[in-house]
Protein backbone atom coordinates (compact mmCIF):
# COMPACT_ATOMS: atom_id res chain seq x y z
CA UNK A 1 0.00 0.00 0.00
CA UNK A 2 1.63 3.22 -1.15
CA UNK A 3 1.69 6.20 1.19
CA UNK A 4 0.01 9.42 0.14
CA UNK A 5 2.68 11.92 -0.96
CA UNK A 6 3.04 14.95 1.23
CA UNK A 7 1.93 18.22 -0.41
CA UNK A 8 4.77 20.45 -1.55
CA UNK A 9 4.97 24.19 -0.98
CA UNK A 10 3.79 24.75 -4.53
CA UNK A 11 0.76 22.55 -3.91
CA UNK A 12 -0.10 24.46 -0.74
CA UNK A 13 0.05 27.76 -2.65
CA UNK A 14 -2.00 26.35 -5.54
CA UNK A 15 -4.66 25.13 -3.11
CA UNK A 16 -4.89 28.51 -1.39
CA UNK A 17 -5.05 30.42 -4.67
CA UNK A 18 -7.73 28.06 -5.95
CA UNK A 19 -9.93 28.64 -2.91
CA UNK A 20 -9.29 32.39 -3.01
CA UNK A 21 -10.08 32.52 -6.74
CA UNK A 22 -13.33 30.62 -6.20
CA UNK A 23 -14.39 33.02 -3.46
CA UNK A 24 -13.42 36.06 -5.55
CA UNK A 25 -15.32 34.81 -8.61
CA UNK A 26 -18.36 34.13 -6.47
CA UNK A 27 -18.17 37.70 -5.18
CA UNK A 28 -17.67 39.19 -8.66
CA UNK A 29 -20.57 37.23 -10.12
CA UNK A 30 -22.87 38.23 -7.28
CA UNK A 31 -22.94 41.98 -7.85
CA UNK A 32 -26.04 42.32 -5.73
CA UNK A 33 -24.02 41.08 -2.75
CA UNK A 34 -21.53 43.93 -3.21
CA UNK A 35 -24.28 46.54 -3.48
CA UNK A 36 -26.19 45.11 -0.52
CA UNK A 37 -23.03 45.24 1.59
CA UNK A 38 -22.77 48.98 0.88
CA UNK A 39 -26.45 49.90 1.05
CA UNK A 40 -26.83 48.97 4.73
CA UNK A 41 -24.01 51.15 6.10
CA UNK A 42 -24.76 53.99 3.67
CA UNK A 43 -28.37 54.12 4.85
CA UNK A 44 -27.14 54.40 8.43
CA UNK A 45 -24.58 57.04 7.44
CA UNK A 46 -26.74 59.25 5.22
CA UNK A 47 -30.14 58.92 6.90
CA UNK A 48 -29.98 57.70 10.50
CA UNK A 49 -26.77 59.50 11.41
CA UNK A 50 -28.08 62.77 9.95
CA UNK A 51 -31.18 62.49 12.13
CA UNK A 52 -29.35 61.43 15.27
CA UNK A 53 -26.85 64.26 14.95
CA UNK A 54 -29.39 66.80 16.15
CA UNK A 55 -30.58 64.83 19.19
CA UNK A 56 -27.57 62.83 20.30
CA UNK A 57 -24.69 64.62 21.96
CA UNK A 58 -21.24 63.08 22.18
CA UNK A 59 -18.54 64.10 24.61
CA UNK A 60 -14.88 63.81 23.70
CA UNK A 61 -14.47 60.05 23.42
CA UNK A 62 -11.08 58.39 22.73
CA UNK A 63 -9.49 58.22 20.22
CA UNK A 64 -11.01 61.55 19.18
CA UNK A 65 -9.20 64.67 20.40
CA UNK A 66 -12.23 66.94 20.07
CA UNK A 67 -15.96 66.80 19.60
CA UNK A 68 -17.00 64.92 16.47
CA UNK A 69 -20.21 64.65 14.49
CA UNK A 70 -22.28 61.54 15.04
CA UNK A 71 -21.62 60.26 11.51
CA UNK A 72 -17.89 60.42 12.19
CA UNK A 73 -18.40 58.33 15.33
CA UNK A 74 -20.49 55.61 13.67
CA UNK A 75 -18.23 55.18 10.61
CA UNK A 76 -15.88 52.61 12.27
CA UNK A 77 -18.90 50.67 13.50
CA UNK A 78 -20.34 50.62 9.99
CA UNK A 79 -17.01 49.30 8.68
CA UNK A 80 -17.25 46.48 11.20
CA UNK A 81 -20.87 45.89 10.17
CA UNK A 82 -19.72 45.32 6.59
CA UNK A 83 -17.26 42.72 7.83
CA UNK A 84 -19.86 41.07 10.06
CA UNK A 85 -22.34 40.67 7.20
CA UNK A 86 -19.61 39.52 4.82
CA UNK A 87 -18.36 36.93 7.33
CA UNK A 88 -21.86 35.54 7.65
CA UNK A 89 -22.43 35.58 3.88
CA UNK A 90 -19.15 33.77 3.30
CA UNK A 91 -20.12 31.13 5.85
CA UNK A 92 -23.52 30.83 4.22
CA UNK A 93 -21.73 29.54 1.13
CA UNK A 94 -20.23 26.77 3.29
CA UNK A 95 -23.73 25.56 4.13
CA UNK A 96 -24.65 25.74 0.44
CA UNK A 97 -21.53 23.79 -0.56
CA UNK A 98 -22.41 21.15 2.02
CA UNK A 99 -25.89 20.75 0.57
CA UNK A 100 -24.61 20.48 -3.01
CA UNK A 101 -21.77 18.11 -2.10
CA UNK A 102 -18.99 20.52 -3.14
CA UNK A 103 -17.59 20.60 0.38
CA UNK A 104 -17.10 16.84 0.42
CA UNK A 105 -14.76 17.16 -2.57
CA UNK A 106 -12.81 19.86 -0.75
CA UNK A 107 -12.49 18.06 2.57
CA UNK A 108 -11.20 14.79 1.08
CA UNK A 109 -8.13 16.56 -0.34
CA UNK A 110 -4.73 15.72 1.22
CA UNK A 111 -4.55 19.13 2.87
CA UNK A 112 -5.45 19.49 6.56
CA UNK A 113 -8.85 20.92 7.33
CA UNK A 114 -7.42 23.83 9.28
CA UNK A 115 -5.60 24.98 6.14
CA UNK A 116 -8.70 24.65 3.96
CA UNK A 117 -10.82 26.57 6.45
CA UNK A 118 -8.10 29.20 6.93
CA UNK A 119 -7.83 29.66 3.16
CA UNK A 120 -11.60 30.13 2.95
CA UNK A 121 -11.43 32.57 5.85
CA UNK A 122 -8.60 34.66 4.39
CA UNK A 123 -10.32 34.81 0.98
CA UNK A 124 -13.48 36.12 2.64
CA UNK A 125 -11.52 38.76 4.56
CA UNK A 126 -9.92 40.03 1.34
CA UNK A 127 -13.39 40.52 -0.13
CA UNK A 128 -14.62 42.33 3.00
CA UNK A 129 -11.64 44.70 3.02
CA UNK A 130 -12.41 45.71 -0.57
CA UNK A 131 -15.96 46.50 0.54
CA UNK A 132 -14.79 48.50 3.57
CA UNK A 133 -12.38 50.66 1.58
CA UNK A 134 -15.11 51.32 -1.00
CA UNK A 135 -17.37 52.46 1.84
CA UNK A 136 -14.62 54.70 3.27
CA UNK A 137 -14.08 56.23 -0.16
CA UNK A 138 -17.78 57.11 -0.39
CA UNK A 139 -17.73 58.45 3.18
CA UNK A 140 -14.81 60.72 2.23
CA UNK A 141 -17.13 62.61 -0.12
CA UNK A 142 -19.51 62.98 2.85
CA UNK A 143 -16.74 64.90 4.68
CA UNK A 144 -15.81 61.96 6.90
CA UNK A 145 -12.07 62.20 6.53
CA UNK A 146 -9.80 60.54 9.09
CA UNK A 147 -6.05 61.21 8.90
CA UNK A 148 -4.54 60.12 5.59
CA UNK A 149 -2.27 57.64 7.36
CA UNK A 150 -5.32 56.21 9.07
CA UNK A 151 -6.35 54.51 5.85
CA UNK A 152 -3.11 52.54 6.06
CA UNK A 153 -2.93 51.94 9.82
CA UNK A 154 -6.50 50.60 9.84
CA UNK A 155 -5.59 47.76 7.46
CA UNK A 156 -4.17 45.38 10.13
CA UNK A 157 -7.22 46.07 12.31
CA UNK A 158 -9.53 45.25 9.41
CA UNK A 159 -7.65 42.02 8.76
CA UNK A 160 -7.83 40.90 12.40
CA UNK A 161 -11.45 41.90 12.94
CA UNK A 162 -12.45 40.34 9.61
CA UNK A 163 -10.75 37.08 10.56
CA UNK A 164 -12.48 37.01 13.94
CA UNK A 165 -15.96 37.72 12.54
CA UNK A 166 -15.42 35.28 9.67
CA UNK A 167 -14.24 32.58 12.09
CA UNK A 168 -17.38 33.13 14.13
CA UNK A 169 -19.44 32.61 10.97
CA UNK A 170 -17.53 29.41 10.17
CA UNK A 171 -18.16 28.10 13.67
CA UNK A 172 -21.89 28.80 13.36
CA UNK A 173 -22.09 27.25 9.90
CA UNK A 174 -20.51 24.04 11.20
CA UNK A 175 -23.54 23.41 13.40
CA UNK A 176 -26.21 24.10 10.76
CA UNK A 177 -27.02 21.67 7.98
CA UNK A 178 -29.81 23.44 6.07
CA UNK A 179 -29.49 26.70 4.16
CA UNK A 180 -32.80 28.17 5.30
CA UNK A 181 -31.92 27.56 8.96
CA UNK A 182 -28.65 29.46 8.64
CA UNK A 183 -30.45 32.52 7.23
CA UNK A 184 -32.52 32.68 10.42
CA UNK A 185 -29.47 32.24 12.62
CA UNK A 186 -27.74 35.07 10.76
CA UNK A 187 -30.46 37.52 11.78
CA UNK A 188 -30.52 36.13 15.31
CA UNK A 189 -26.76 36.74 15.66
CA UNK A 190 -26.08 39.81 13.52
CA UNK A 191 -28.61 42.29 14.84
CA UNK A 192 -28.11 41.70 18.59
CA UNK A 193 -24.34 41.84 18.11
CA UNK A 194 -24.56 45.08 16.13
CA UNK A 195 -27.06 46.97 18.27
CA UNK A 196 -25.64 45.79 21.62
CA UNK A 197 -22.20 47.18 20.85
CA UNK A 198 -20.27 50.44 20.68
CA UNK A 199 -20.95 50.71 16.93
CA UNK A 200 -23.77 53.24 17.44
CA UNK A 201 -23.22 54.62 20.94
CA UNK A 202 -20.23 54.91 23.28
CA UNK A 203 -20.11 52.82 26.43
CA UNK A 204 -20.60 55.80 28.74
CA UNK A 205 -23.97 56.50 27.15
CA UNK A 206 -24.94 52.84 27.59
CA UNK A 207 -24.06 53.11 31.28
CA UNK A 208 -26.37 56.12 31.63
CA UNK A 209 -29.34 54.18 30.28
CA UNK A 210 -28.74 50.68 31.71
CA UNK A 211 -25.92 49.12 33.69
CA UNK A 212 -26.86 45.66 32.38
CA UNK A 213 -26.77 46.90 28.78
CA UNK A 214 -23.38 48.48 29.46
CA UNK A 215 -21.98 45.15 30.67
CA UNK A 216 -23.42 43.33 27.64
CA UNK A 217 -21.90 45.84 25.23
CA UNK A 218 -18.54 45.74 27.02
CA UNK A 219 -18.44 41.93 26.78
CA UNK A 220 -19.57 41.83 23.14
CA UNK A 221 -16.64 40.77 20.88
CA UNK A 222 -18.11 42.94 18.12
CA UNK A 223 -17.65 46.02 20.35
CA UNK A 224 -13.93 45.27 20.57
CA UNK A 225 -13.71 44.78 16.81
CA UNK A 226 -15.32 48.19 16.37
CA UNK A 227 -12.97 49.87 18.83
CA UNK A 228 -9.92 48.20 17.26
CA UNK A 229 -10.94 49.69 13.90
CA UNK A 230 -11.85 53.05 15.44
CA UNK A 231 -8.50 53.50 17.19
CA UNK A 232 -6.50 52.24 14.20
CA UNK A 233 -8.32 54.62 11.86
CA UNK A 234 -6.94 57.47 13.97
CA UNK A 235 -3.45 55.96 14.26
CA UNK A 236 -3.83 54.64 17.79
CA UNK A 237 -3.67 51.15 19.23
CA UNK A 238 -6.20 49.68 21.66
CA UNK A 239 -4.41 46.85 23.45
CA UNK A 240 -7.48 45.51 25.22
CA UNK A 241 -9.54 45.31 22.04
CA UNK A 242 -6.64 43.66 20.24
CA UNK A 243 -6.38 41.00 22.92
CA UNK A 244 -10.12 40.25 22.94
CA UNK A 245 -10.38 40.09 19.13
CA UNK A 246 -7.28 37.90 18.83
CA UNK A 247 -8.49 35.59 21.59
CA UNK A 248 -11.96 35.25 20.05
CA UNK A 249 -10.37 34.55 16.66
CA UNK A 250 -8.38 31.64 18.11
CA UNK A 251 -11.41 30.34 20.01
CA UNK A 252 -13.86 30.51 17.08
CA UNK A 253 -11.42 29.12 14.53
CA UNK A 254 -10.38 26.23 16.77
CA UNK A 255 -14.04 25.45 17.34
CA UNK A 256 -14.73 25.51 13.59
CA UNK A 257 -11.82 23.15 12.88
CA UNK A 258 -13.08 20.68 15.47
CA UNK A 259 -16.69 20.90 14.31
CA UNK A 260 -15.76 20.38 10.66
CA UNK A 261 -13.80 17.22 11.51
CA UNK A 262 -16.11 14.26 10.73
CA UNK A 263 -14.34 12.17 13.39
CA UNK A 264 -14.79 14.72 16.19
CA UNK A 265 -17.35 17.32 15.32
CA UNK A 266 -21.10 17.55 15.08
CA UNK A 267 -21.26 15.32 12.00
CA UNK A 268 -19.74 12.42 13.94
CA UNK A 269 -22.26 12.76 16.76
CA UNK A 270 -25.18 12.89 14.35
CA UNK A 271 -23.90 9.91 12.44
CA UNK A 272 -23.48 7.96 15.64
CA UNK A 273 -26.98 8.96 16.69
CA UNK A 274 -28.48 7.67 13.48
CA UNK A 275 -29.31 11.12 12.07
Amino acid sequence: MTATPRPTARMWLTCFLGIARRETLRFVNQRGRFLAALVRPLVWLFIFAAGFRAVLGLSITPPYQTYVLYEVYVTPGLCAMIQLFNGMQSSLSMVYDRETGAMRTLLVSPFPRWFLLASKLVAGVIVSIIQVYTFLAIAWFWDIRPPAMGYLTVLPALVLSGLMLGAMGLFLSSAIRQLENFAGVMNFVIFPMFFASTALYPLWRMRESSVLLHHICAANPFSHAVELIRFALYQRFDLMSFGVVAGCLILFFAGAVVMYDPAKGLWARRKGGGA
